[in-house]
């Protein structure tokens, strides 16, 4: 029978990682198809359904090398948080691409057949996956599984975020992960559509990176002098508008402060003790720091700070938009949208304690892609 990585809680406050044995799907109605599954990324935003919040750092190994099983302890305040998923064994993946073997009768569906194509929807680390038509994308002529692996959720989400600053009245950004695969997609597609762009980086490796891809603004967060040097970019750019990775810590706080320097920087600008009235917006999209959000006051009462996440943003704008953001994909899958990977791994690789000690990093330049 197919096999299809599990995630389960377990009452004793335990995670557990295994490979399940499941039925061979077929189309259940007639906007459906079954892909044989080739290949599925390794996303940050994939690791919070699999680790389950769990103590990675003392996972065991059991079971064989074809059908391994991890298992790793639950602190009480993560299992109090995860008390709906006890005893619910979840599958994982949020995207992937292989090879249409079977449609339902709608010419949608019909359509697909033969075509390989990349799917969004959920369970993706498996064999074999029944998903609706309208979830497919169906990859250029040549292009390989592993190319349209990631064209969903990284292409999308970067998209997404120029999107949302022009329905928001913003005209440039800050990102704070620009090396990552998901920012050098950003950077790319600013480049192209001539949106000034501010890059957070971690390291003078990854500025030098972004600056041969033609970032014309980089800032090292490791610089001592980092905080005058985002002021300076985001004066340059005009940025009131920042997606951060990050999460926790000082890093939203520093970059309201920054957009707030920037903005008294400009002609006419007057003193006011509330602050200029130009709204400065943090959106946090994800918690590569999971410590609480720090803000040292210093940006005035005009700003915000909140979360966003792609499936709402997708739903917000609605079928249309969504179709014309994912053609922009499959027109660009393997220039602006490129993802690189550095590792890939089986199934069974996956659930080694080399492998998660690798993925579950999340290290900016690394990412893994699971071959089905």
């Amino acid at each position: 029978m197919p096999l299809q990585l599990r995630s389960l809680i377990r009452p004793d406050a335990t995670l557990e990682l295994s490979l399940a044995e499941v039925p061979q799907p077929v189309p259940a109605t007639q906007d459906e198809v079954v892909l044989r599954m080739e290949a599925a990324p390794l996303n940050p935003s994939d690791l919070g359904l699999l680790f389950g919040g769990a103590d990675m750092r003392q996972a065991q190994a059991s079971g064989t090398a074809e059908r391994p099983v991890i298992t790793a302890p639950l602190s009480p305040g993560v299992m109090a948080a995860m008390a709906a998923r006890v005893g619910e064994s979840m599958p994982v993946g949020n995207e992937g691409a292989g090879t249409v073997i079977a449609g339902g009768a709608s010419p949608a569906a019909q359509a697909l057949l033969g075509r390989r194509v990349a799917a969004l929807g959920g369970a993706m680390y498996a064999q074999f996956r029944a998903v609706p038509a309208a979830q497919c994308l169906p990859l250029p002529e040549g292009a390989t599984a592993a190319q349209g692996a990631s064209c969903f959720v990284n292409p999308l989400t970067a998209l997404g975020m120029v999107d949302t600053m022009r329905r928001e009245g913003h005209t440039a950004l800050v990102h704070t992960v620009g090396a990552s695969n998901l920012g050098q997609m950003l950077n790319r597609i600013c480049l192209k559509d001539g949106v000034p762009l501010v890059n957070i980086v971690r390291q003078s490796a990854q500025a030098a990176l972004l600056r041969e891809q033609g970032a014309a603004h980089v800032v090292d967060s490791s610089s001592p002098d980092f905080q005058a040097e985002l002021t300076e970019a985001i004066a340059a750019t005009g940025a009131t508008l920042a997606f951060d990775a990050i999460g926790g810590g000082k890093l939203a706080g520093q970059l309201l402060v920054a957009m707030e320097a920037a903005i008294a920087r400009r002609p006419g600008q007057g003193y006011s003790r509330y602050g200029s009235d130009v709204h400065k917006q943090v959106y946090v999209y994800g918690s590569l720091d999971r410590g609480p959000i720090e803000l040292a006051r210093g940006f005035g009462m005009s700003w915000g700070v909140g979360g966003w996440l792609l499936f709402p943003f997708l739903q917000k704008v609605g079928p249309e938009r969504v179709q014309q953001l994912k053609q922009r994909v499959a027109d660009e899958l393997t220039t602006t949208f490129a993802s690189h990977y550095t590792k890939e791994l089986t199934l069974a690789e996956a659930l080694t304690l080399e492998a998660i000690a690798s993925y579950g990093r999340m290290a900016t330049g690394e990412k893994a892609l699971i071959r089905l």
